[in-house]
């Protein structure tokens, strides 16, 4: 009973930790251009639609490769949008990437087939397209980049160069194991590794990792094949048998990679390998090795040094004896810095006839980005919509990294204290823009020179610009600002030059300003509606503070309507006068008939009065 209680105990626990151990690697794949979700052929792999992520325009792909994934649409980016443009694609999981970006051409013939840009990933440039590639059925059909991502989100930018407009069929982000490639010291401070090739030697087909069958913590890898390094020099091998530590962490090569290779030749002893690289880089050269040569049976029947550029890199390698027996994977990995276009490798054996290689990959060192402080990123991106930036200035990405490709009309300049750049300048002047400045423009606190001049921008110069204690040049000349400039621009002691003329901007100067004119500072404030208060202004009047003069304004307003009222009350009444007054002089003779007729009565009355009286007194009359 107590062993089957132990038994159910262990079960749960396990049951428990599993999820965490059968977790599989984050994967987003992302068909350019696409509507809808879709699979692609032959592994049916999963490609979400493109919703969302970016600007640019939809459009139908021509595949320059067989190496591209068989999908229908792209996105591409005309230059009047800008020149920058950019997937930023959130809610990625912190963590170590394979991030991979197809490259496609637009199907429409008024298009140049072969368009030549920039990439970047968080702000690092890692490849720059060069001529021809669209020419070449090779890995030149996509870039790409072994990275960390650290602040849940993944930045990848193009940059137009001038030629064409770019164009991006598909886009892969595959986690990997975070020590994926691990090269010594360095590893993960701020380095990526670009892939600049990857060849299976003596493979007769080029296969993805998902061909392999490989762990998906690969990061589904594709592998060049190659059946020979130089005619006659070597001949191609391969074996069925199973290979032993191959597919393990943290690369978690496939098994497949070792089961062929190339064998150097009798009349040529030295198996050599070259590759063209880009000069003055460092680069990550990885050499994977399995002895499935029958020939060879016990360590020391074959031993070969390895150099790179003639240097030695690796003396008396004895694959059996290192990798622990025939059959078995070794990988051997150095850096090498170059100055030439040329890396190449040598293997010269030092017993035994030949020289043996399975697969060699070069990956390129890049140093990652410092970004720019992300409080001043957001405050750009806040003063784009509020002046109404045109597309053609694209400003999107990062503003100051790559270097190669910084935002138009945006000055940086990289702070050692906090490793991060900043912003130090804008120069926007004679734009178009007609927008109003916003307060954010204070978050940019590093701003020593800001020039917005020859705009239509108008409303009121923010008294947030006085919290930019770095401000040395301010020039807001020939817009339409109203109302007055605020107090706080006087509190600006390293302010040299202030120019807001031809604005429609009234009241008194801040009187610091005036004391700065002493001090070699240089001011114009001509043409504006009324200006006052320093030297060369006229003389303001009774200084009014805005609180005095909004209470006189709505004073103003209340006298105004209770004149008004009375106005109407009396215009009335006048009305009712005069009205009555009309009446009375239509009515006149019907008036005078009866006062008349009511005289007469009165009279006749009277006269019957007296006539009874009399004969009352004389006593009744006698009948005969």
């Amino acid at each position: 009973m107590l062993s089957r209680r132990l038994f159910l105990l262990l079960l749960a626990f396990f049951l428990v930790l599993k999820p965490s151990f059968s977790r599989g690697p984050y994967a987003l794949r992302i068909s350019c251009g696409a509507r809808s979700d879709v699979h692609s052929p032959p592994s049916n792999t999963l490609w979400y639609k493109d919703y969302a992520y970016t600007g640019g325009i939809p459009g139908n792909a021509t595949l320059p490769s067989f190496i591209s994934p068989r999908l229908k649409t792209l996105r591409y980016f005309p230059l009047s949008e800008g020149p920058e443009n950019c997937y930023n694609i959130n809610s990625v999981p912190h963590g170590h990437y394979s991030v991979r970006i197809f490259f496609g051409l637009v199907a429409e013939p008024s298009f140049d087939n072969e368009p030549l840009f920039d990439v970047s990933i968080e702000g690092a440039l890692i490849y720059s397209m060069p001529p021809g590639w669209s020419n070449h059925d090779d890995e030149r059909a996509f870039v790409e980049a072994f990275i960390f991502l650290k602040d849940g989100t993944a930045s990848l930018c193009f940059h137009s160069t001038g030629h064409g407009d770019p164009a991006i069929l598909a886009i892969e982000i595959l986690q990997v194991d975070n020590n994926a490639y691990y090269f010594g010291p360095g590893y993960g401070q701020g380095v990526i590794l670009r892939t600049d090739r990857r060849v299976s030697c003596g493979s007769r087909d080029p296969k993805f990792g998902v061909d392999y069958s490989a762990d998906r913590w690969g990061g589904d890898r594709f592998w060049n094949s190659i059946q020979t390094f130089e005619e006659s020099s070597d001949r191609a091998i391969s074996t069925t048998n199973s290979i032993k530590q191959a597919s393990k962490s943290p690369n978690f090569y496939p098994e497949a990679l070792y089961q062929t290779a190339l064998v150097s030749s009798d009349s040529q002893p030295d198996l050599i390998y070259t590759a063209e690289v880009e000069p003055n880089r460092n680069y990550s050269v990885w050499l994977h090795f399995a002895e499935i040569d029958p020939s060879v049976t016990a360590a020391g029947q074959r031993v070969f040094d390895i150099s790179i550029n003639g240097d030695v890199s690796f003396p008396a390698v004895d694959i059996v004896d290192m990798a622990g027996g025939i059959n078995s994977a070794l990988v051997l990995n150095t850096t090498v810095a170059l100055s030439g276009r040329t890396l190449t490798i040598t293997m010269h054996p030092t017993k035994g006839s030949h020289a043996i290689i399975n697969a060699i990959e070069i990956f390129e060192l890049v140093m990652a980005a410092s970004k720019t402080l992300q409080d001043e990123v957001r405050a750009l991106q806040k003063l784009k919509s509020a002046l109404g930036l045109p597309l053609r200035f694209g400003w999107n990405g990062d503003p100051c990294v790559p270097q190669q490709h910084p935002w138009s009309g945006v000055d940086c300049q990289y702070d050692r204290t906090i490793s991060k750049y900043v912003i130090d300048g804008l120069g926007l002047d004679n734009q178009g823009l007609r927008g109003s400045l916003p307060e954010d423009v204070s978050r940019l606190h590093h701003l020593q020179n800001i020039n917005l001049s020859g705009n239509s921008l108008h409303g009121f110069i923010p008294s947030s610009l006085g919290t930019i204690t770095s401000l040395e040049i301010l020039d807001l000349s020939g817009n339409f600002f109203n109302g007055s400039i605020p107090e706080s621009i006087g509190q600006l002691t390293s302010l040299k030059r202030l120019y807001l003329n031809s604005n429609s901007l009234s009241g008194k100067v801040p009187s610091a300003l005036g004391g700065r004119l002493l001090h070699g500072a240089s001011f114009n404030f001509t043409d504006n509606k009324g200006l006052c208060g320093i030297p060369g202004l006229p003389t303001c009047g009774p200084h009014l503070s805005a609180g005095v003069k909004i209470g006189i304004g709505l004073g103003g307003c209340v006298a105004f309507l209770l004149l008004v009222t009375c106005l109407t009350c009396w215009w009335k009444r006048r009305q009712n006068i005069l009205r009555a007054q009309r009446i009375a002089a239509r009515d006149a003779p019907y008036a005078k008939a009866r006062t008349h007729f009511s005289r007469d009565v009165q009279m006749a009355r009277h006269h019957n009065h007296e006539h009874a009286r009399t004969a009352d007194e004389n006593g009744p009359s006698l009948l005969s």
